[in-house]
């Protein structure tokens, strides 16, 4: 099925209800000018009299606003009128306001459904499962924002595949030749983008959206997680805001976290196929924290009997009898979260084309809220917070727009320490920010290095002057709102700590000060660390299971552990810190169950 827009029909009798409608029409305006700019007739408005209305009150009432009748329906009592385009929201608000109208509204337009009209699109099931034909009636994607595939290359002799690629990257063969050399890759591909209505093959979730292709996928069918890891990093850096990984392994790794975080950073997110093992061991990079893990769903929203789930498992999609591109030129039928994954992965490059002002972490929300919630109420380790919709993701990602229209920046105070304070050792910045709106995160600089942040308006940052050198320093604080707009605020200090004369070969002291060693953990843990040293720490850095999470150059040394990434059963946690010197110290390790 073709995208349809959908209407609401709203009748009013009666006097008792004009000012509801009132309110309603103007609302109504403002959301329908941002969903769609051009759906309704310019220099046109509709307007019902009401019964009791004197025509030469009526005349006189359009006269005065320069408004002609070009059209009568003397069956319900309406009128279409051409009035001023620059002026329609005054004119409908003071037409509705002389008592003599039950309704004034724009002349909305009305769309025969855009099926697309690929020969394969009545076989795709999974469209229409995700309400996709009615996203497309808001959106259909953004050809000028590429979606990077991390996989076996795509065949670019393909027609739906070939007009959508950009240049990319071949970490296998360290060269800049996309071409598929597996199979897996021309498949996901269609899946994610298929050039669509072009009268071939099959439609792609986000029909104009570009694919940039990094191979790491060799013909073997393996990929070095170091590779994995450098197209992450080359997608971020190229601007690209959705990445798909319909590949993975068993084994945890620091470098694929680390670059995961560097992407989400840079307001990149990353999807990938929770795997196809039918149990709940974790699949990386889909277990990695900052991943949208995705799992596979059937015909009858049941979980598909290959899907692995578990705690990591973000989001559901379609995965069973995908029909999608192949190598040749070709469609098939194919099974696996390798395709689940960029259909989820279609859709919120949907909603960024919708709302491109989107963070990384309100798009995954607004993803997550707008699922077809399936299975446990909540989320569950099957399907996570539930299949995905595009149509209700879309929709709120266009009503998340009302945040952009924000231009006031937060302000920020720094209680202490005031301008000119000497200062030594460990010591607090307290101060507070505030919004029309709402503080989304504060940040703590010094000497236009960031060192710490954290998200609540009020702060009371902690910040080792010892790991710096003596002389003047600046701090500076700086407040976003969830707009993007900045507001700071600064003062400027001087450092005077003991200088010792012979080198420090006294290392650190390090400790895990919760959760308490034999503890049982679920969902989100903070895991606090505890760490001193006779000069002054310069590094603190949490393990989990031996990979890296977190890394702190000031105290407080704190990690949020998402738990529910983890599967079940025992797990270690250590931590290292190390001084200025060089000396290093581990902490002793904190074994916890889940």
């Amino acid at each position: 099925m073709p995208p349809k827009l959908a209407f609401e029909n709203t009748c009013v009798q009666g006097r008792g209800l004009h000012i509801l409608k009132r309110t309603l029409l103007f609302s109504a305006t403002l959301i329908t000018t941002a969903l769609f700019a051009k759906d309704h007739a310019p220099s046109r408005l509709i307007v019902q009299t009401v019964r009791s209305a004197r025509p030469e009150a009526v005349g006189r009432a359009l006269t005065s606003h320069g408004a002609k009748v070009t059209k009568k329906l003397p069956q319900i009592g309406v009128s279409v009128l051409n009035i001023d385009e620059a002026q329609s929201d005054r004119i409908a608000k003071s037409l509705l306001a002389t008592g003599l109208f039950t309704f004034v509204e724009q002349d909305f337009v009305a769309r025969a459904s855009a099926t697309p009209n690929d020969p394969s699109y009545s076989s795709q099931w999974h469209l229409p499962k995700i309400q996709a034909s009615s996203a497309w009636n808001m959106t259909t994607g953004s050809a000028g924002v590429p979606i990077a595939l991390i996989d076996s290359g795509v065949d670019s002799t393909h027609p739906d595949l070939g007009p959508k690629i950009v240049a990319g990257w071949n970490y296998v063969g360290n060269n800049s030749d996309t071409s598929d050399q597996l199979g897996h890759g021309t498949e996901t591909a269609g899946v994610l983008a298929a050039a669509s209505n072009n009268g071939f093959g099959i439609a792609g979730v986000s029909w104009a959206n570009t694919l940039m292709p990094l191979v790491v996928l060799n013909g073997a069918n393996f990929a070095y997680y170091s590779d994995i890891a450098s197209a992450i990093n080359y997608a971020a850096d190229h601007g690209v805001r959705v990445v798909n990984i319909s590949l993975g392994g068993t084994t945890p790794s620091s470098v694929i976290q680390s670059a995961v975080d560097y992407a989400w950073g840079k307001g990149t997110v990353v999807f990938a196929a929770a795997g196809n093992s039918s149990n709940s061991t974790p699949n990386y990079p889909a277990a990695c924290t900052n991943v949208v893990a995705v799992s596979a769903t059937d015909t009858n929203d049941a979980l598909a009997w290959f899907s692995s789930y578990g705690s990591n498992i973000d989001v559901a999609a379609p995965g069973t009898s995908i029909v999608t591109t192949v190598m040749g030129g070709g469609t098939s039928a194919v099974d696996g979260t390798s395709f689940s994954s960029p259909i989820a992965a279609g859709v919120a490059a949907l909603m960024l084309a919708a709302n491109p002002s989107l963070s990384a972490t309100q798009l995954v929300s607004l993803l997550q809220q707008n699922s077809d919630d399936l299975g446990a109420a909540g989320w569950d380790q099957q399907f996570g917070w539930g299949r995905v919709n595009a149509y209700r993701a879309v929709t709120a990602a266009i009503n998340a727009r009302t945040t952009s229209t924000d231009t006031t920046p937060p302000s920020v105070s720094i209680a202490a320490p005031l301008n000119g304070a000497i200062v030594s050792g460990a010591i607090s910045v307290p101060g507070a920010s505030t919004d029309n709106v709402g503080v989304t995160k504060v940040e703590l600089y010094v000497d236009s290095a960031l060192v710490v942040s954290g998200t609540s308006a009020s702060f009371s940052f902690a910040w080792n002057s010892a790991a710096y050198p003596n002389g003047s320093h600046t701090l500076l604080v700086k407040a976003y709102d969830a707009a993007g707009n900045t507001g700071s605020a600064t003062t400027t200090v001087s450092v005077n700590n003991l200088v010792l004369t012979t080198r420090d070969t006294q290392p650190p002291t390090v400790s895990i000060t919760s959760p308490a060693n034999g503890a049982w953990v679920r969902n989100s843990v903070q895991i606090s660390v505890s760490a001193s040293d006779n000069v002054a720490v310069a590094q603190v850095s949490i393990y989990i299971d031996g990979v890296q999470y977190y890394t702190g150059t000031a105290a407080p040394y704190v990690y949020n552990w998402n738990a529910k990434k983890f599967s079940g059963g025992t797990h270690t946690v250590t931590a290292m810190a190390w001084d200025s010197a060089g000396n290093s110290a581990s902490a002793s390790p904190v074994t916890v169950t889940k």
